[in-house]
Formats: C-alpha cells, sequence, structure tokens
C-alpha cells in the first residue's frame, strides 16, 4: 500500500536548561513538497509560556485530519452522485478525557455545513453521503476516536 511521513524537527534554545522542564515546545512539522507549520504542545497540557499558543497542536492535527477525510471522501461521493458543493465548512471539535488512566481524544464531533450550485440533496441523499465518508475514510477507520457526523443546514 502506501506510505507517509513528516518531518519534526524541536532544537533547545541555548538558554533552556531542558533537565528543569522550562524549554518551548515549539517546533515544527515538514511535510513532503516542503510546507512547514508551526506546531507546539496545547496549552491545556503545557502552560504558556512553554507552549506556543499560536501554533498548531497535536490535538488540534488529530481533529483537523478526521475532519479532513472525511470532507475529501464526501465531496468525491457527492461528485459521483452529480452534486456541486461550492462551499464545505466544519467546526470541528475533539473531547479529552481519561479512560482507564490513560488521557485520550474520545470524541471528535464533525458539524460539516455544505453549500451547493443549483439544487441541494435531500436530507436522506446527504446523510446516506456523510456515512459513507465516514465508512470510507481512512483515518476514521484507523482509530478508536467516536466520532459523529452532524450536518449543520
Amino acid at each position: 500500500m502506501s506510505s507517509f511521513g513528516a518531518e519534526v524537527i524541536w532544537t533547545r534554545s541555548a538558554t533552556e536548561k531542558f533537565t528543569d522542564r522550562r524549554y518551548s515546545r515549539g517546533h515544527v512539522w515538514r511535510f513532503d513538497g516542503g510546507v512547514e507549520i508551526p506546531a507546539s504542545s496545547s496549552p491545556h497540557v503545557v502552560p504558556l509560556p512553554y507552549s506556543v499558543e499560536e501554533n498548531v497542536d497535536p490535538e488540534e492535527a488529530y481533529v483537523a485530519a478526521l475532519s479532513s477525510c472525511h470532507m475529501l471522501f464526501f465531496l468525491h461521493f457527492a461528485s459521483d452522485s452529480g452534486l456541486v458543493v461550492d462551499r464545505y465548512v466544519d467546526a470541528a471539535t475533539g473531547e479529552m478525557a481519561k479512560i482507564d488512566g490513560k488521557t485520550m481524544i474520545t470524541k471528535v464531533a464533525l458539524k460539516p455545513s455544505v453549500t451547493y450550485l443549483g439544487n441541494a440533496p435531500d436530507a436522506v441523499l446527504e446523510a446516506e453521503l456523510h456515512h459513507r465518508a465516514h465508512e470510507a475514510c481512512f483515518l476514521a477507520n484507523s482509530v478508536k476516536t467516536e466520532i459523529t457526523v452532524t450536518p449543520v443546514s
């Protein structure tokens, strides 16, 4: 099958002792094609100033990746159905909780709002497209997280 990768780069500042845990968690994700994304731990996990609030954290990226995967399959199935999608916006959220002593993202809620050119599909067809997208999403098939899809009209 396929293989995917990313380069994660972190460097200690010369002014940081490190063993006192007072070091920046800011780092960079580098992807094929050269795209670089500033990343950090979440300020919810590691307090400021050691997290970089404006950078993407792994938990946000996880939610975004699940949402993106779902959207890409939804667009594919909508196109196959002869629908023309003009805009797709998802205000996805993730919830973290502790289960059996382990902290994990236990739920991801996708809340897509889809705008169509011309006639929109009826609620039944749109729900079917979202169901098919969820079933086909590689990432949704790869995780234990409960993922719900609630389209927004």
